[in-house]
């Protein structure tokens, strides 16, 4: 039964035990859950260097599970949390080692949410391998994964991505550093406050890659507060559930040294299918381009007059802008915002530009 109201949940830490918690949330309250659960690395002993010294490994008892069939269903329970407060057109993301990524993986589809991709995180600085006896763990697996098979619609701020990796496709392997120097969080002897503390560069790619302004971030294994500082700089909502204590305080003193970006800053980069549908029409009767004009193509070899209803007349043929513009060059198709170019101060520059000008209006 539901006891707490979104709004006491927004952008606060929350102690406890995160299925018991995430309970307590009302259904369908959050847009994206970011999960980063214990690994369940079943590690016998002590790991040390060639030198003998001893390796800084998760040891930690909130790791620690008696059996897989432990594991399972714990990661059953909060899974199965997780999707109730998803809202319909929410997306999970959840990251691990070989040690449970599989098994988390099939819990998941078990639940019914639909896995969209698995992304490689290459650390572009692991830690090595001390025994020589396997390769190098050099990365973890995150699963992004909808509510559901029948989901209309989720957020992937697909041009975004495409902005951040210098105008190419975002692709599924991303590398990126561990988290280490300034921004490794430290406790009062100097050591590691948290033992698998994740990198703001990673959270920020995957907020960036599928929220907006104000959505609402639930993060059930909040630790060294990560999600909740990324979010906070980027404009969203967090809501963070952490049982450690310790880690709870210090993820509250992390967040509120962030100052957020302004508005502006954080907007995305809407994909072309999001923008409105702009009818070269409007460019005509808004005198932008009035009847008569002449529009060339590319090669300044094709011309057509600009007509009344907004159709483009060439020496053998009238229609749209695309249909005209296809005709000239004896293709089937043709982006006529950017075949068709007009003088403006003394250039020819693409009729695209008035379209452009058209949506900032609307906007």
């Amino acid at each position: 039964m539901t006891d707490l109201k979104l709004e006491d949940a927004l952008d606060r830490v929350i102690e406890g035990d995160c299925v018991e918690k995430m309970r307590a949330l009302p259904e369908g309250c959050v847009d994206l859950i970011f999960a980063d659960p214990p690994y369940n690395l079943q590690l016998k002993g002590e790991l040390r260097r060639p030198d003998n010294s001893k390796v800084d490994a998760v040891d930690d008892r909130w790791d620690q599970f008696g059996s897989f069939a432990e594991y399972d269903c714990f990661t059953r329970e909060w899974l199965s949390e997780a999707r109730r407060v998803l809202k319909d057109t929410g997306a999970l993301w959840v990251i691990g080692s070989y040690h449970n990524i599989f098994r988390v993986g099939a819990i998941l589809q078990d639940l019914g949410f639909w896995v969209l991709n698995d992304v490689i995180w290459r650390k572009s600085n692991p830690m090595p391998n001390f025994r020589g006896r396997r390769f190098t763990n050099a990365h973890e697996t995150l699963i992004w994964a909808a509510k559901s098979a029948n989901q209309k619609s989720y957020t992937f701020n697909y041009e975004a991505m495409k902005a951040l990796n210098d105008e190419l496709q975002m692709r599924s392997d991303w590398t990126l550093p561990i988290c280490s120097g300034g921004e490794r969080l430290k406790d009062e002897d100097g050591q590691k406050a948290h033992s698998t503390q994740k990198p703001e560069s990673l959270l920020h790619r995957v907020i960036v890659s599928s929220t907006r302004s104000d959505d609402v971030v639930l993060d059930p294994f909040f630790g060294s507060g990560t999600t909740g500082a990324v979010a906070r700089r980027l404009g969203r909502h967090f809501i963070g559930i952490e049982r450690d204590r310790d880690y709870a305080k210090l993820a509250r003193s992390r967040i509120a040294g962030v100052e957020p970006a302004d508005r502006e800053a954080v907007e995305t980069t809407k994909s072309k299918r999001a923008e409105p549908r702009i009818p070269f029409g409007w460019v005509v009767e808004r005198g932008m381009l009035p009847p008569g004009t002449v529009l060339q193509g590319h090669q300044k070899n094709h011309r057509a007059k600009v007509r009344a209803d907004g159709t483009l007349v060439c020496a053998d043929a009238t229609g749209s802008i695309h249909r005209i513009g296809a005709h000239v060059q004896g293709l089937d198709a043709c982006n006529g915002w950017t075949f068709w170019q007009f003088e403006l101060n003394g250039k020819l520059v693409p009729i695209d530009v008035l379209r452009q000008r058209l949506r900032a209006d609307l906007a």
